[in-house]
């Protein structure tokens, strides 16, 4: 199929406005690297996601979905395929009773505001991670010795064959950083956060806490795909990173954080490669050294460490 007709295609299925060609991921992506995208759409109701879906499975597309790309990068060469987002046009958040559902696309900062103001805790660790509900359900994101499925109620997703499922507690098998989410390439749609009563001076000085911490210890002035390595077994990796001498290290414009080893930063001109060859130089380093093989907690599309 030629792109005209792919797009044509789309823009009737999510509107006007929704689907465009040859998109710059650095734009999408809080590294701001990589090439362009063949398309991004945007999809701004379930039906539609389910639609698109639909549509690209059947023509033999290749997709990928991705919230706000705080974790991601993409290659320098670009992505031969539809990237569709699922970010603030699917960002309902409701709330009844101790509980809070949330689409996918809503960020975790605007669910824990959600959170704070209705008086529920239990999402403190939350407030200051970046990105969306669906993406932090779907890694199980945590901080601060809270993580998702501390949380989870249920999910609503869509699985590879088009269906809708909804996994309940233990159904999303979590993990350090994953999930049946990730493990059966489901899509999320919604998530119901289950919540308990609290003092909302608590849960406020709490969020407050963890936020100055992270502004204290990370550099969130800088582009970067937050914490690059998950945590070793009995180890902290920006620790072993630190020891091993690497702290400042550069690769092009790739740089290991001088404020947090466990963070690469793009110094302004850093291409996907320059990320990628320092995370290598970085993992080879510390396993000579340590013996310990830190494991790449970024998503890196089309390839792997």
């Amino acid at each position: 199929m030629g792109d005209n007709e792919v797009f044509r295609d789309m823009v009737s299925i999510l509107g006007e406005g929704s689907v465009a060609q040859n998109v710059s991921m650095k734009q999408y992506t809080s590294i701001r690297t990589g090439g362009e995208a063949r398309f991004l759409a945007e999809p701004d109701s379930t039906e539609k996601v389910l639609e698109i879906l639909e549509y690209l499975r059947k023509k033999h597309l290749e997709f990928y979905i991705m919230g706000n790309g705080t974790n991601l990068i993409f290659p320098d060469s670009g992505y031969d395929g539809v990237v569709i987002r699922i970010g603030s046009k699917l960002s309902r958040i409701d709330h009844v009773g101790n509980r809070i559902t949330a689409q996918a696309g809503a960020s975790l900062t605007a669910v824990s505001a959600i959170a704070l103001e209705s008086g529920l805790e239990g999402l403190e660790f939350a407030s200051g991670i970046p990105g969306t509900i669906g993406g932090a359900v779907s890694m199980n994101a945590g901080a601060y010795g809270g993580e998702m499925s501390h949380v989870v109620a249920e999910t609503l997703c869509v699985d590879e064959l088009g269906s809708i499922i909804r996994l309940k507690g233990e159904e999303h098998a979590f993990g350090y950083r994953k999930s049946r989410i990730q493990t059966d390439r489901l899509v999320v749609l919604e998530v119901t956060l289950l919540l308990r009563p609290g003092d909302k001076a608590d849960i406020k000085r709490r969020m407050d806490d963890f936020n100055g911490r992270r502004r204290e210890k990370q550099p969130l002035n800088m582009p970067s795909a937050g914490s690059v390595f998950k945590r070793p077994e009995g180890y902290f990796a920006g620790q072993l990173i630190q020891e091993c001498g690497l702290k400042g290290c550069t690769i092009g414009g790739a740089q290991v954080s001088d404020k947090h080893c466990g963070f690469i930063v793009n110094l302004g001109n850093a291409t996907s490669q320059d990320v990628l060859d320092l995370i290598r130089y970085v993992r080879k380093t510390v396993y000579e050294r340590t013996g310990v093989l830190l494991e790449p907690e970024v998503r890196i599309i089309g390839g792997e460490i």
